[in-house]
């Protein structure tokens, strides 16, 4: 039997300043975005975030600062969701279900690609996690369509892998951008096969265009942005996908430990 890999120690995070939900989504609401995402092991990422800039806020929700995400994906027999991604379609979308597990909240939520490359994400309160309903795969329909996106995949929408990993959300007020911090990530297809990444920390950054004061100070301790998707290289580190556009992050998180089958 293999031993696990050792998780861990959480992250500094009780230095900075707390915010809450509301006043979040007041001042960074970013549904449409530039990403910059960065993938760091445990101690470079301790090393920045004891670093950032002087007002920076962390979310806080009854007094947590992290919390637990657990997000299904959903692609067609053929994988066209990934095929768009891995090859750069301009037309390509992304669909998943998004639970947050401290509060049972779910969403469902598909991402497209807007004007100059940003992300746009639309997303709907939602209920069943496991599924595409009757309302899910209209919801769906209607965003591929105003994305002119042509909307046949939909029926063949399938969950296809689900990702569970802990979060930290930073504000930057002076900027208004936010960062996200993921920990504790780990991947199970649909037929059960697992992997987990505990040993790496994903930074991703969202901005409305220029790099935010948490990119420079990303740079300034060495690190670049890294093509990485929890969907795309999660499935391709388990199915043995091509995936020239993540060689980089696969080449780390394939050095994580298999998570042992049920």
């Amino acid at each position: 039997m293999t031993t696990p890999a050792p998780v861990p120690a959480a992250l500094p995070l009780a230095h900075l300043a707390a915010t809450d939900l509301a006043a979040l989504n007041e001042q960074a609401c970013l549904l449409t975005r530039v990403d910059r995402k960065y993938v760091l092991d445990h101690a470079d990422a301790v090393d920045v975030l004891t670093a950032l800039p002087a007002g920076t806020e962390v979310l806080e929700v009854d007094g947590r600062r992290t919390f637990g995400y657990r997000s299904v994906y959903f692609d067609t027999r053929e994988l066209t969701s990934y095929a768009g991604a891995a090859h750069r379609r301009r037309r390509r979308f992304k669909v998943r279900t998004r639970t947050y597990l401290d509060s049972g909240e779910c969403w469902l939520e598909v991402k497209t690609r807007g004007p100059r490359g940003a992300t746009v994400k639309r997303r709907l309160p939602y209920d069943s996690p496991e599924t595409l309903t009757e309302i899910g795969r209209g919801f769906v329909t209607d965003v591929l369509t105003e994305a002119e996106i042509p909307a046949w995949p939909v029926a063949d929408l399938r969950p296809v892998l689900t990702t569970r990993y802990r979060r930290a959300t930073l504000h930057v007020p002076a900027s208004g951008a936010r960062a996200t911090v993921d920990t504790d990530l780990a991947w199970t297809t649909a037929d059960g096969r697992g992997r987990d990444a505990h040993g790496l920390v994903i930074v991703e950054t969202k901005s409305g265009g220029l790099p935010c004061a948490i990119d420079r100070l990303l740079w300034e301790h060495g690190h670049r942005p890294t093509r990485v998707s929890k969907y795309a290289t999660g499935l391709a580190l388990l199915h043995d996908l091509p995936a020239n556009r993540w060689r980089r992050a696969l080449a780390r998180l394939d050095a994580a430990p298999a998570t042992p089958s049920a």
